[in-house]
């Protein structure tokens, strides 16, 4: 699967993942999913409720990520599915 990139607004209520359609096809336009998904509790032990899936350009993708980034969201590491010792 290929890697995905996450941001997370600033009152931490939404999250955005931003993830590579590997299933392009060779010569045509790259694109790029971006779902959208409400936290609900905490991200430490559940993952958000995913929301909405838009596919856009991958030039598209980056200008949103960019935006985003400079309004506040910051960049996050997905760490809900990982096993507590």
């Amino acid at each position: 699967m290929a890697k995905s990139f996450w941001l997370i607004n600033s009152n931490r209520s939404e999250v955005k993942r931003f993830i590579k359609n590997d299933k392009s096809i060779d010569g045509v336009f790259e694109y790029m999913f971006i779902d959208t998904g409400k936290i609900v509790g905490g991200l430490e032990n559940k993952q958000p409720v995913m929301t909405s899936t838009v596919s856009v350009e991958i030039d598209l993708a980056r200008e949103i990520y960019e935006r985003l980034l400079s309004k506040g969201w910051r960049k996050i590491e997905k760490n809900w599915n990982l096993k507590k010792s």
